[in-house]
């Protein structure tokens, strides 16, 4: 599913325009990502929880020449899935 297809289904099953579902969908991200900037975690129960990873820099290796490289740290967003979203 796409995000236009996801706004198709959220204005199905709300009764609300595909308009107002774009509006309401952008603005979910857009604080997730505000939130996800500041390190802030963002849990909705029943769901799951969205957090901020930092990995710490450390060595790798480049697989074509086998010569060890330095890999910098860098922040990710983690999703943990909560009960009320099991399968």
């Amino acid at each position: 599913m796409n995000k236009t297809e996801l706004i198709n289904a959220m204005a199905e099953k709300t009764g609300m325009t595909k308009i107002d579902t774009k509006k309401a969908l952008n603005s979910f991200m857009e604080v997730l990502h505000d939130e996800m900037k500041k390190g802030e975690k963002l849990a909705l129960v029943g769901f799951g929880t969205f957090s901020v990873s930092e990995r710490k820099a450390h060595k790798g290796k480049n697989p074509r020449t086998g010569k060890v490289i330095k890999i910098a740290a860098k922040k990710s967003v983690k999703f943990k899935a909560g009960a009320g979203l099991a399968l």
